[in-house]
């Protein structure tokens, strides 16, 4: 049986220049970076050099780049410092962030006396810009914007210059999951300056349990793990240095690839939306991910006319790995939060699936799941 892979939203196959560096810096470069003998020199001369060309990237500076076991931790990092070290007294977020960020703020505010408000969200869970100017603007305590760049289940992308220029007018500070962004949408700090964003190599073909956060220069930030002076006192922990090699190789291939791959995979996108159109009556597509350019070409979630309970089992019996919402919920019955948070009720209780692309899927692939979804709909 074909096995066919549409959960690259969850996780992307490894390149294989990604393995091998990987594999040649286990080999090869074994030594601690914090050793003084030439063994830990040439590990921490590699991991800085990582750093450096992983902040071209973003027209940063390497400095600005703290190396993390991935999004999860970065998130945590940057919000509990933006409390306990930047004096955020409100933080601005939305009711559909990952969880990495929904759960972060939510422990938070029962730790400390701070205040998180939601903006509001239309139908498309667009974000409302006036409303959430009005937020920034009704107080003087000191903000902090928590808005993820493009949503992980639905695809919609985020102004990020727009959010930008609303919290430098408001003295406001600027965060942004943006780790399904990475490596496949650009970022230029120069142009869009925000002051933290994070990101995890196994979205863009690297290996998992690494990513970084971003830190724009001049914030003091104090460790959430302790016990060494790693990652300039920001992190304590012996570097996980082949998998930042590992990380620095993927994105390097993703950025300069990026045009190419990006015109393909919304190809692939395209056809989908139009197979599933031809093929079934009464199919909507949740958020904005039907659009093309406000929605990632990436993601497309699909909302069946009814509920199908053992839907997403049986493509998996049949071979199709697809989600029915945030990977990270696996397991749960809960269902998708997002989904629940902009859809009517009846709407919500219908089945939807998340389709997620990458370079390594085919038109011919596309056909095989049309084919399957009438065999087990009909």
């Amino acid at each position: 049986m074909k096995t066919i892979y549409l959960d690259n939203a969850a996780t992307t196959p490894i390149l294989p220049e990604v393995i091998d560096t990987i594999s040649s810096a286990m080999v090869n470069v074994y030594g601690n970076p914090s050793s003084i003998h030439h063994f830990g020199r040439k590990a921490k001369s590699m991991v800085e050099t990582a750093r450096k060309n992983i902040a071209k990237h973003f027209n940063a500076s390497a400095q600005e780049i703290v190396f993390t076991a991935g999004g999860s931790e970065a998130d945590n990092l940057i919000l509990r410092n933006a409390i306990t070290n930047l004096g955020v007294t409100t933080i601005i977020s939305s009711k559909i962030e990952h969880h990495a960020v929904l759960h972060t703020l939510e422990q938070l505010r029962n730790e400390f006396d701070i205040v998180v408000k939601y903006v509001d969200l239309d139908e498309k869970a667009n974000v409302d810009y006036r409303h959430l100017e009005q937020l920034l603007q009704a107080s003087d305590e000191k903000k902090l914007v928590s808005l993820m760049f493009v949503n992980n289940e639905i695809g919609n992308i985020l102004n990020l210059k727009k959010v930008s220029e609303l919290c430098s007018a408001n003295n406001a500070l600027f965060h942004s999951d943006t780790v399904q962004g990475i490596g496949h949408l650009s970022i230029d700090i120069k142009q869009t300056p925000i002051d933290f964003f994070v990101a995890s190599a196994h979205k863009f073909h690297g290996p998992k349990g690494v990513g970084f956060a971003y830190i724009k220069k001049g914030f003091g930030i104090h460790p959430i793990l302790y016990g060494g002076e790693q990652e300039r006192g920001a992190r304590a922990g012996t570097e996980n240095m082949h998998s930042i090699l590992g990380m620095e190789k993927a994105l390097e291939i993703s950025c300069m690839s990026m045009h190419e791959e990006s015109t393909y995979i919304q190809q692939l996108k395209n056809y989908f939306i139009g197979e599933l159109r031809r093929n079934f009556e009464g199919i909507e597509f949740n958020g904005q991910s039907e659009s093309i350019t406000e929605s990632s070409y990436i993601i497309l979630n699909v909302r069946f006319p009814k509920a199908y309970a053992m839907l997403l089992f049986n493509l998996d019996l049949n071979g199709i790995a697809v989600s029915g919402g945030s990977a990270c919920q696996s397991g749960s019955n809960m269902g998708s939060h997002v989904l629940h948070e902009i859809l009517p009720e009846k709407e919500a209780k219908k089945t939807s699936v998340r389709f997620s692309f990458c370079k390594f899927n085919t038109f011919e692939e596309l056909d095989i799941v049309i084919q399957t979804l009438k065999k087990l709909l009909n």
